[in-house]
């Protein structure tokens, strides 16, 4: 997975333009990294994916473009673009690419202390 840096401030930009597709990829474009969260821009191309984890706190993923699975606790959930799904803290899930998609994740670290 490719990381890059932060999004310049006070600039506007297209969102979905932040990562380009990759063949064979995941690229990974952080907006804003705070210690209270994160926000990120990611494309995954088809076939790609992100392993089962369990994040310790909520994150809202929203497609911004194609179609994405996602799956929470065993439960696939097939989302287009403009849709969003909040993935609850301590539950596994699984990011799959059956096509290529991009996506923003929100990761707010607040509300658990």
């Amino acid at each position: 997975m490719e990381t890059y840096g932060e999004a310049e401030k006070a600039r506007g930009f297209i969102v979905e333009e932040i990562v380009k597709y990759m063949p064979d990829s995941v690229v990974c474009k952080t907006i804003v990294k705070k210690s209270t969260g994160d926000i990120s821009v990611m494309s995954l191309d088809a076939g790609e994916g992100l392993t089962e984890k369990i994040s310790p706190f909520d994150i809202f993923a929203q497609i911004i473009d194609g179609r994405a699975e996602i799956i929470i606790d065993g439960i696939s959930n097939l989302l287009e673009s403009g849709q969003g799904i909040i993935i609850p803290a301590h539950i596994p899930n699984i990011v799959r690419a059956n096509e290529r998609f991009k996506m923003i994740l929100t990761l707010i670290k607040s509300g658990y202390e």
